[in-house]
């Protein structure tokens, strides 16, 4: 039943707020002025034409031909349609992403019931449809952009590597990377903890010994019968310059700038070593999930345990301040695209908050740093520490060479964070869905009601992530 009714809740706002916005913006829209014309053309089998500002693989235009093929049957014997490439159109390649909405908040709730066994299906189902509502996440079901399709894929290749269905979860890795080539590193991240999975699982096979009468010891700790063990992953075995001189850029701070942002112009997209992108993916994740990361009982504990051992917890906080404020201050980007494009939050944020004043940026590393601490920390209650390492230098392979700052980007790794941040307490859960339901109203009606026009280009303009 717990599947039945996150697909069903989750399709209760999908499917009305989907038709609101082709109603509203038919048109394509930013990113989407490359990829539905793209899109438009495998429809039509032109394979061999491609857009040169996409930078993105093409596995979200193949999984939108098979959605679009399996609709045109009944479309065409309904007489809605005459063509294969007229079912194409901007209104039903937007709707393949509502509908990998739909399949992601599945694969949550079933993560969510393999990791922690002991959670009732009621508590699973309402966490699943919390971090659907994710704010990122949950505005781009409605355009048709990569991230959905993207994240669908990496929790599915994940799903298969904790069932121990490998080649599987390969074929899907590959997939991914298909539609985003970070995803890449994401595969990595996943086949390495299943590898280390299966290796615990073979020496325990081999090594943990049984007494005739099933029962099973570990180390000094009596254990159930095998049987009657949780077998889920997530229980095993586990503790289970590129700096840019913003002075130098300050003559694209104009709103309305005639830079555009776009998924492509590679140039605008080459890598860059953006240090400043882990710290800022800390603060917008612990953020996200304020309830948890930032209480008093969080930073009591973070506290004590630096306390418990001050030589060792002085050297951590010295050398996490240190890279903090040297990440900032030789390692952080201002892209023009960042400066120029003022339909973005992150436009608005970067002049408003980052740049208000020249020490603002400084006076916000503490904040960055007991943003990762807590980050660890919580973690580290349950997983292992090699889980926790891995997971610190995946989120750094993905974030630091992307010049450009993106809450988009942080969208894999969070999901990776929460759900293997043991977040039990129901009430942490409610508020944060609260504030999710909050922001997403705000986003939504900002986008859809209060466009703007720019003097040097035609066409309505709207805010956007």
């Amino acid at each position: 039943m717990g599947r039945i009714a996150v697909a069903a809740v989750v399709s209760l706002w999908a499917i009305p707020i989907s038709i609101l916005v082709n109603r509203i913006v038919p048109d394509p829209y930013m990113d989407e002025i490359f990829h539905v014309p793209q899109a438009q053309r495998y429809c039509r089998g032109d394979f061999t034409s491609w857009d040169p500002m996409i930078t993105t693989p093409p596995g979200l235009y193949y999984l939108s031909l098979a959605y679009v093929a399996s609709l045109f049957p009944g479309m065409w014997f309904a007489k809605a349609v005459q063509s294969f490439p007229l079912l194409c159109s901007t209104t039903i390649l937007r709707s393949t992403n509502a509908v990998f909405a739909i399949i992601c908040s599945i694969l949550v709730y079933d993560l969510l019931i393999l990791l922690r066994p002991t959670m009732s299906e009621r508590k699973a189902t309402l966490y699943a449809i919390v971090l659907t509502l994710y704010p990122v996440h949950w505005f781009f079901t409605f355009l048709y952009y990569t991230d959905v399709a993207s994240l669908t894929a990496v929790l599915a290749m994940y799903m298969a590597s904790l069932k121990e269905e490998y080649w599987i979860s390969a074929m899907l890795g590959a997939f991914a990377i298909l539609i985003r080539q970070t995803n890449a590193v994401w595969m990595v991240f996943v086949a390495a903890n299943g590898a280390i999975t299966y290796a615990e699982n073979s020496y325990e096979k081999v090594f943990v010994p049984r007494n005739p009468k099933g029962i099973v010891f570990e180390g000094n700790n009596l254990l159930l019968d095998r049987k009657d063990i949780p077998t889920d992953q997530g229980l095993r075995k586990r503790k289970m310059s590129s700096s840019v001189n913003t002075t130098d850029l300050s003559k694209f701070e104009t709103s309305g700038h005639s830079l555009c942002h776009a998924p492509g112009a590679k140039e605008a997209h080459v890598v860059s070593p953006h240090l400043a992108q882990l710290m800022y993916f800390g603060l917008v994740s612990g953020a996200a999930f304020a309830p948890l990361y930032f209480n008093l009982g969080q930073a009591a504990a973070l506290y004590h345990s630096f306390r418990r051992n001050k030589v060792l917890g002085s050297l951590l906080i010295l050398v996490a301040l240190t890279v903090g404020f040297t990440s900032i201050h030789f390692f952080s980007i201002a892209h023009p695209y960042l400066l120029a494009d003022n339909r973005h939050y992150t436009f608005y944020i970067w002049r408003k908050v980052i740049q208000v004043h020249w020490m603002m940026k400084y006076l916000l590393v503490p904040l960055y740093v007991y943003s990762w601490f807590s980050i660890i920390s919580i973690l580290g209650k349950a997983q292992n520490r090699i889980w926790v390492f891995s997971f610190f230098i995946s989120c750094a392979l993905v974030l630091i060479p992307a010049p450009l700052i993106e809450f988009r980007y942080y969208t894999i790794p969070f999901y990776f964070l929460i759900l293997h941040s043991q977040v039990t307490d129901y009430d942490q859960w409610l508020t944060v869905g609260t504030l999710y339901v909050a922001v997403n109203i705000f986003t939504m009606t900002m986008f859809l009601f209060r466009p703007f026009h720019w003097d040097h280009e035609p066409g309505t303009q709207r805010f956007i992530w």
